[in-house]
């Protein structure tokens, strides 16, 4: 029984920074008028959700649900970080994008730390890897475009 509310609040705080990544997403297309961008961030909020939906059957698989859809309040904090270096700077695209880096690390840092714990995961263990490469190819592609704006 103590595995599984380890495992219920590992999996809760995923579905946590899946949410902070959703929200921080949505707040950074709003904060930009770059068409491109606003694409960027529409395809990975549509990403997030869909995370967050696996998750939250897995943790229904283990007796336990999440009223989380909106994320924690670090993520809350890290989006009106988004709009504070948004306002501060005349590169919003660089200044966007280095925000949306920055969550997306925490995201893998966090993954991370559960996938660690393999045998504890071992049921859910592909759906966390899978989501986890997914927010790393996400990451590749955000660095892409901050380099492209900040040589403009």
């Amino acid at each position: 029984m103590e595995n599984n509310q380890e495992i219920i609040s590992d999996l809760k705080g995923l579905i946590s920074i899946i949410n902070d990544g959703k929200e921080g997403y949505m707040s950074a297309a709003d904060s930009t008028d770059n068409v491109e961008l606003k694409a960027v961030f529409a395809k990975y909020v549509a990403e997030r959700k869909l995370y967050e939906t696996e998750l939250k059957a897995h943790l229904a698989k283990h007796g336990a649900a999440s009223e989380n859809d909106e994320g924690g309040i670090l993520g809350a904090i890290h989006r009106t970080w988004i709009d504070i270096k948004e306002a501060l700077t005349d590169k919003s695209e660089t200044a966007l994008l280095g925000a949306v880096i920055t969550g997306e690390k925490a995201a893998l840092e966090k993954y991370d730390m559960t996938i660690k714990d393999n045998e504890l995961h071992s049921d859910h263990l592909n759906l966390l890897t899978s989501q986890r490469n997914g927010i790393a190819e996400a990451l590749k592609e955000i660095e892409v475009l901050e380099q492209k704006y900040k040589d403009l």
